[in-house]
């Protein structure tokens, strides 16, 4: 009877543990003592705008939670690229990404090409207060409605086109050069009109690529270009800021299940501050990158903006099947 009274016990215990485990799996990842680990993955570098705000992110997360929910960022493409990193947060399979949204992302929300048209904004005061406001809610929403929880926008900046072959200063200098763009409809017109030869490619093969002349340039944010040195691989950067980035940051449903409604609360406040210490330290960091690019020997130009305006200002009629023209047109009117 003994015996029997003691492995029953051991059943008991057993099964306590082992509901115990299971009270833990809920998406996400967890660990020891019912911690949740979050993964984060993007394509950017150690120092990518990408990265400043995820570092950030997880540093307020863990730490408002006494980490109970702990970020692990996986970042250089690690974990794959844009597409595929979407994919793996809209399977459940990944947790948060942040990518940039008028590529990739705008498979999924069409709306997000509205940010590929060339020349909508006219500075960082207009972007804010277009992805701070109404609108912005509006995006947010629409990517909430295709199945995931999506939790705003970070910075990637205004794109700047950089070669190795002419000085860029009016638009028909781009004639001919063959431009790593991303991989959408949008891209394909801007640069048809500017008579370039757009090249999908992987963000992450782009710096080889470059190396090896399989593109002649690319267009992308300062701080990009920076923090992935692509100015050791280019010759001239031409000031363009011909449009602007976001970065679409979206969780996976099931990870943001996982989490309790505190939890929840801790995680959508963290990445507002972070979005706001991002921006603020691109700013800051924005003022020193022009002079370190030339002194790598980097010929830098600004250009005629004005030509390169009215040469691209049809481009936004190749998504009238995609992006409304009167979201265009409230965007255009933010004063």
């Amino acid at each position: 009877m003994k015996k029997t009274n003691q492995f029953a016990l051991f059943i008991l215990v057993m099964a306590v543990f082992l509901a115990a485990c299971g009270s833990n799996d809920k998406g996400g990842n967890s660990s020891e003592a019912g911690a949740i680990t979050l993964k984060i993955a993007h394509v950017g570098s150690t120092t990518h705008q990408y990265q400043i705000a995820a570092d950030k992110f997880k540093e307020i997360v863990e730490a408002k939670t006494d980490g109970a929910v702990k970020v692990d960022i996986y970042n250089n493409g690690v974990l794959g690229n844009e597409n595929e990193t979407v994919e793996q947060v809209m399977d459940g399979t990944l947790d948060i990404t942040a990518v940039v949204a008028d590529s990739s992302f705008a498979n999924i929300v069409p709306e997000m090409n509205v940010f590929g048209i060339p020349y909508l904004f006219r500075n960082l005061d207009h972007v804010y207060k277009t992805l701070d406001g109404e609108i912005g809610q509006e995006l947010i929403g629409k990517a909430n409605d295709k199945g995931m929880k999506f939790l705003g926008f970070w910075e990637i900046g205004f794109r700047h086109f950089t070669n190795n072959k002419v000085e860029i200063s009016n638009p028909e200098d781009m004639a001919g050069l063959k431009i790593r763009v991303q991989p959408s409809k949008v891209w394909d017109a801007h640069m048809a009109v500017l008579k370039a030869n757009g090249t999908p490619l992987g963000f992450n093969e782009l710096y080889s690529a470059m190396d090896q002349g399989v593109v002649d340039g690319q267009e992308n944010p300062l701080n990009t270009i920076y923090s992935m040195k692509f100015y050791e691989v280019q010759k001239y950067l031409s000031l363009t800021g011909h449009t602007y980035s976001p970065a679409a940051v979206a969780m996976s449903n099931k990870a943001w299940k996982s989490l309790s409604a505190e939890q929840q609360k801790v995680v959508e406040d963290a990445f507002k501050e972070a979005q706001l210490f991002q921006r603020e330290k691109l700013a800051e960091i924005d003022k020193n990158i022009i002079e370190e690019i030339k002194e790598e020997g980097v010929i830098v130009t600004e250009p005629n903006i004005d030509a390169f305006r009215e040469l691209t200002k049809e481009v936004k009629d190749v998504l009238s099947d995609q992006v409304p023209a009167e979201l265009v047109e409230r965007i255009g009117n933010i004063q």
